[in-house]
């Protein structure tokens, strides 16, 4: 679902598609959910998208 989020706001300009995700991550995933990913992104974060990476960074 990350991978989604960040295919629909990656045509945004510089910093702000990842700004772009993490909003919108921050405000409608269940904190469980982000959780997960946060965790997913410490395990290697296989096959997620690197602008999620990056918006990960940012939610930290």
């Amino acid at each position: 679902m990350a991978n989604d989020i960040a295919a629909n706001l990656v045509h945004l300009p510089g910093d702000r598609a990842a700004e772009a995700v993490a909003g919108h991550i921050g405000r409608f995933w269940d904190p469980r959910m982000r959780t997960r990913l946060l965790d997913f992104v410490d395990a290697g974060a296989e096959g997620l998208d690197p602008l999620v990476v990056e918006a990960v960074k940012l939610l930290r």
